[in-house]
């Protein structure tokens, strides 16, 4: 137990790719008294999945962590990564481990799924995304093609944090931000669309209720878990719906996201359609929508290249021609399914400190150029941009997104965001507020400030001819 408390108690919990953190809130002033973690397993090679009830039991460690105050929470939420499919069967055991977000072997479904609905246009009009291999549409129509018995088997579809949710409720309910991400929620009718789920051979029936934002889940309902019997239970949302809500976001401030996925969004009055699918037009947590822009490879891919060189990560060198397109895992923005790494422009004097800041500029390129699409036209144009996740406390990092925008920008002192945003809702929740507020009022955005430089056109135009150039290569 940390710090005391001086108000009710809120848990917020962060169920990510590779962990799941959880965090035990002053509902009133914002104070963690309280924080777990705990490991998760990703299977490695093509596939990425997990096994859903590893969640479960780090979830459970993770509470165990937070001693006597997570037993003493009144309301708590689980954030989770994002567009996972989590297959059940009539007994709500899973059929299959959980393919991620970050398997792209459903690429072939991705592209059938966009041409039998009438083209990008069409997905992006109806559902405000066009469904790369990400979307979980995409990795059902895998499922169903690759592994019938699988599909056939599959009583439910959850997503990672409706996953949880069910679990500790009893309840099969989702919330509009992670059901933005499916591919079968539309974001014109806010509503499942039953023809692409008739596409897609899913029943309705297969899905989770919608909750309406500030609406309960339930409550606690699990016994298996050091949490009050009845506790309430909020919708809870996919992860970057929950950090925009730990943030308390208001419309027109722009974030990038450096963890191991790279994002840019921002919050939006408007509904988004972008036809060209490099912003998802996701729905946020509260009522308004997300833009948002991601790439497969940000942290652990410049951390990957940095072993190569055999150097600490923030062994970057200025200067050099060369030029990295660090896309390991293939490409999400650009969409880029195939790819792999790209180098071009080495020479004799060429360092491995300046091929290892070629790798970050390379990454931080791919996010910059979706930036301005994410961004409406209401947005100011020298807004700072807020650095979060994890390379945000990396100097590198930092210094390569101020060269390369050309933007002030500003580091929030919090850093676990997604589970503070989910500890936000969970408030919200409690009190009867809006939960982007209760974040404002806890200071959650305060850090350090950092003036905008002068932008560096040449290594952009390099970088942007080279992914022209190397196009061919690029689509494996």
């Amino acid at each position: 137990m940390g710090a005391q408390s001086a108000g009710p108690l809120v848990a917020g919990v962060d169920s990510s790719t590779q962990s799941t953190k959880t965090l035990v809130v002053d509902a009133e002033t914002g104070v963690v008294v309280a924080r777990g973690h705990a490991p998760h397993t990703v299977s490695g090679g093509e596939r990425k999945e997990s096994d859903p009830g590893q969640w479960w039991r780090a979830l459970g460690e993770a509470l165990r962590q937070c001693g006597d105050a997570a037993r003493q929470v009144s309301a708590l939420s689980v954030a989770g990564q994002q567009h996972g499919l989590v297959a059940l069967d009539a007994t709500g055991e899973p059929v299959r481990p959980a393919i991620l977000w970050n398997d792209v072997r459903s690429a072939p479904q991705s592209e059938l799924l966009i041409g039998e609905l009438g083209g990008a246009k069409a997905w992006a009009d109806r559902v405000g995304s066009v469904p790369g291999p990400s979307f979980t549409v995409a990795k059902w129509a895998w499922l169903r093609a690759n592994e019938p018995d699988a599909a056939a088997a599959t009583a439910a579809v959850r997503l990672p944090h409706d996953y949880l949710t069910q679990r500790l409720t009893g309840q099969g309910v989702t919330d509009r931000g992670d059901a933005s991400g499916t591919g079968w929620w539309a974001s014109a009718t806010e509503a499942y669309d039953t023809g692409i789920l008739d596409l897609v051979g899913l029943s309705p029936d297969a899905l989770p209720r919608v909750a309406a934002p500030g609406e309960a889940a339930g409550t606690v309902h699990a016994r298996d878990l050091p949490l009050p019997h009845g506790a309430l239970v909020a919708a809870g949302t996919g992860d970057n719906m929950a950090a925009a809500l730990g943030l308390g976001l208001r419309p027109g401030q722009p974030v990038l996201s450096l963890g191991t996925s790279g994002t840019v969004y921002a919050v939006s009055a408007h509904r988004p359609a972008d036809p060209t699918g490099t912003v998802a037009g996701f729905a946020d947590a509260r009522g308004d929508w997300l833009p948002l822009a991601c790439t497969l490879n940000c942290t652990l891919a410049v951390d990957r290249i940095a072993a190569l060189l055999g150097r600490d990560r923030e062994a970057v060198e200025p200067g050099g021609g060369a030029v990295l397109l660090p896309f390991l895992d293939g490409e999400r923005t650009p969409n880029l399914p195939a790819a792999s790494g790209l180098l071009h422009g080495l020479r004799h004097d060429t360092t491995a400190g300046q091929v290892l800041q070629a790798a970050y500029d390379g990454a931080v390129f791919a996010l910059l150029r979706a930036l301005d699409q994410v961004i409406d036209e209401e947005a100011a144009p020298d807004a700072p941009l807020l650095l979060i996740g994890g390379g945000a406390k990396g100097v590198a990092w930092r210094e390569t997104v101020r060269r390369l925008s050309g933007r002030p920008v500003l580091v929030p002192q919090a850093q676990e965001l997604v589970a503070l945003g989910a500890a936000a809702q969970a408030a919200g929740l409690l009190l009867g507020e809006d939960p982007a507020a209760v974040a404002r009022r806890w200071g959650t955005a305060r850090g350090a400030s950092y003036e905008a430089r002068e932008r560096d056109e040449a290594v952009l135009e390099r970088l942007a001819g080279t992914l022209t150039a190397g196009e061919g290569l690029l689509r494996g």
